[in-house]
């Protein structure tokens, strides 16, 4: 079945526009993680404004992140421009924002001023630091916001400096999909309650909610604090990435005694290694010699053809240029192509009653300005003399 086709049990999609369809978002542009949470609420059926700064005008759109919304071109430092976008936020269900503490609130933002007019509203902060707290102000990253939470400190090789994992675990899933995640559930209970509230994500405290299980184990003893000697760190053998004859690579996860079995025996190498002796440490240093060895005698997709039907949780270690050939992810179509030609990540997580829709082009910067301020009422000369005096492009 089609990704975007009907479920036996749902609606046909044409009129499931997704489990979203009905929340209004305006998302005041930003960076990183307010546009991943963005692409995610429109991903999934919202209604998702963007604001862009007339200066953005010209300027490309990132063809995945910048999905599925409309874009409204408007000098919020204008009194008539931050005036269109409250009239837009009167009218919407969340606003998500990504300002350092303080400046919305500058720029006419304030959440407590705009719920008098619009109680349910939902307003999404997106920080590294927080709203509060000595370092709130601060200029910052998502390295360095990862580094507040024992997360990139977790991260590397036995006596190397840690790795940044690109701007995964700070950005966008301790960040902005937390957010996304937040602003959902502050209007389900808006719904309930009638009241709206600011919701405030820091991405030092969700990049350290994403570490949950490594501070269990740490506190059950079954973590070290240095880094490489763990089982999900590369400090195990089995659960690793390995380089194959072709300079590709080979990701292994055999954690399980039967996959482990399974992977000594593919690889040929029962003779070296003694699968009751998998868990101990002190086996591990000629256990990843052997395994290295192995799989740098053949190329990476060989030994795919080896590992074929076989439980040994080994897959290739793919390039973003071959996911989209991969053959499960094709039969799942977990990627797409744009009409613009750039590879997309599918929507997630799937909804059988309510097909996600096929992600609308990421528009340019102020493409929609016309036909929105026409939906809140401005006429045609209207929109010209706004345009003519620099307040929206």
């Amino acid at each position: 079945m089609s990704r975007h086709a009907a479920a036996p049990d749902g609606p046909d999609p044409a009129d499931a526009p997704g489990p979203l369809a009905g929340i209004r978002v305006v998302e005041l542009g930003g960076i990183g993680p307010v546009p991943f949470c963005a692409m995610l609420l429109a991903d999934l059926g919202a209604d998702v404004v963007r604001i862009h700064r007339p200066s953005d005008i010209g300027t490309d759109p990132n063809p995945v992140l910048d999905r599925g919304r409309r874009s409204l071109a408007v000098d919020l430092k204008n009194p008539a421009g931050a005036e269109i976008v409250r009239s837009l936020i009167d009218e919407a269900d969340v606003v998500i924002e990504g300002f350092r503490p303080g400046v919305a609130e500058r720029l006419g933002f304030d959440p407590a001023v705009l719920r008098t007019s619009n109680p349910r509203l939902v307003f999404g902060r997106m920080t590294g630091f927080g709203q509060d707290g000595p370092l709130a102000v601060q200029a910052g990253h998502d390295i360095n916001y990862i580094a507040l939470s024992g997360a990139l400190g977790s991260i590397g090789r036995a006596g190397q400096p840690p790795t940044p994992p690109l701007n995964l675990v700070g950005d966008f899933g301790g960040g902005g999909m937390l957010l996304a995640f937040g602003v959902v559930s502050a209007v389900l209970n808006a719904r309930t309650t009638g009241r709206g509230q600011v919701v405030d994500t820091s991405m030092v405290e969700g990049s350290g909610l994403l570490m949950a299980m490594m501070y269990g184990r740490l506190a059950q003893g079954a973590w070290s604090l240095e880094r490489g000697r763990n089982l999900f760190d590369g400090g195990a053998p089995f659960y690793d990435v390995y380089e194959c004859a072709d300079g590709a690579h080979i990701a292994v996860g055999a954690i399980e005694a039967p996959f482990f079995a399974n992977l000594v025996d593919v690889l040929g190498v029962a003779q070296s290694v003694d699968v009751t002796a998998q868990h101990d440490p002190r086996t591990w240093p000629a256990m990843r010699e052997t395994f290295a060895a192995a799989f740098g005698s053949a190329a990476r997709d060989e030994w795919v053809a080896h590992f074929e039907g076989t439980d040994a949780c080994v897959t290739p270690v793919l390039t973003m240029g071959e996911v989209n050939t991969h053959p499960h992810n094709t039969v799942r179509e977990s990627f797409f192509v744009g009409d613009e030609g750039a590879v997309h990540p599918a929507t997630a997580p799937r909804f059988h009653g309510t097909p996600n829709p096929i992600p609308a082009r990421a528009p340019a910067p102020g493409q929609d300005t016309r036909s929105i301020l026409a939906g809140l009422g401005h006429s045609p000369h209207d929109v010209d003399t706004l345009i003519s005096n620099g307040v929206v492009q």
